[in-house]
Formats: C-alpha cells, structure tokens, sequence
C-alpha cells in the first residue's frame, strides 16, 4: 500500500533527524506516542488502523535494532498511558509492571500492534526516556525525562497526524553565582 510506505519513510527521516540531533545507544529509551486515526486524518481515538500502526514500526524497529536503544509505545489515555515495552528494557531501567493487554479500543492501536509484534512485550506503568516522537498529539510528555528541548524535524506530519520531537538534557542549575566549594565557613 502506497499510503503506508509514504507513513514509514516520513517516520523514518523524523526519526534520522532526531539521531543527527541526539545519537541514542543501548543507554537510552525513545517513548513512541502514535494515533492511527489521526494519522489518517480522523479524530484522536476513532479511527484505529493496523496497517498504519504496522508502518510507524517498521522503521522504529529497523533503527532501533541498527543503533541498539530502546522504544516505548505509549498506550492512550484508558490505560492511563501505560507502555509497551520488552522485557528486557523493563529489567533493565527497572521499570514498575503493570497487567494488561492492549487492544486497538483499549490502549489504542498501535500499542495493540506492538505488543503482538514483540514475543518479550510487558506492559510498564511509566518511563523517564531520552528522546520522544509524539504522531497525532498524544503527549508523551510524562514519559520524558527533565528537561525536555524541542527537536524541529523537516517532517511537520506523518500522514495527516501533526508530529513533535523532544531530546532531553541534564538539568542546568546554578549559573554564575553558584557556589560549588564549601570556602571554609
């Protein structure tokens, strides 16, 4: 399907983009927030579609196995956007498991999509990652790290779904008065 490989090239290129700004390694964790619907020009949570969700996961699985970081696919607001995620990043960043499955009207479809795709999937209540795309408005913003920066991809839509990146960065606290050795007080 046409309509679908155009989905999987744009993710592609927002997620390269995201890479050229912040190089993410088997030390990382990119939450993925996805709604098929709005990806086909629907309403958030109407519209669920499989064939999108598969496009949005193949080059996030591709680049993910190339550059060794791990992915989170947020589920919607009726899981209380509990994420998909393998085993082995749940044990790894000691993430806090929750019961459930996913189903495309209960979790959403792309989050449905992925945990049959993935033989280790587990659910996790949350995440503190990296880097985050957010396709169709989501807001992955609970699941990012302090303190988010915006990344500008060249790719405003995937599909009709508006797309937002953020890389984190340490806090920067103090500044030119701060005091960083005791002076003997």
């Amino acid at each position: 399907m046409r309509v679908t490989s155009h989905i999987s090239q744009q993710v592609e290129q927002v997620l390269d983009e995201l890479l050229d700004v912040m190089p993410l390694s088997e030390n990382h964790i990119l939450v993925v927030g996805v709604s098929t619907s709005e990806v086909l020009g629907e309403r958030i949570g109407t519209a669920g579609n499989r064939d999108v969700a598969k496009a949005v996961f193949a080059p996030v699985e591709k680049l993910s196995g190339e550059h060794g970081f791990h992915v989170a696919f947020q589920c919607c607001e009726h899981l209380n956007r509990a994420l998909v995620v393998r085993r082995e990043t749940l044990e790894r960043f000691r993430l806090d498991e929750v019961t459930v499955v996913p189903a495309p009207n209960a979790g959403g479809s792309m989050a449905a999509y992925v945990y049959r795709q993935w033989p280790d999937a587990v659910m996790a209540e949350s995440v503190q990652a990296h880097a985050g795309i957010d396709i169709g408005d989501t807001f992955i913003g609970m699941h990012l790290r302090p303190v988010a920066v915006p990344v500008r991809p060249s790719v405003k839509r995937i599909g009709q779904a508006h797309v937002t990146v953020a890389r984190t960065r340490p806090k920067l606290i103090g500044g030119h008065r701060a005091v960083y050795v005791l002076d003997g007080e």
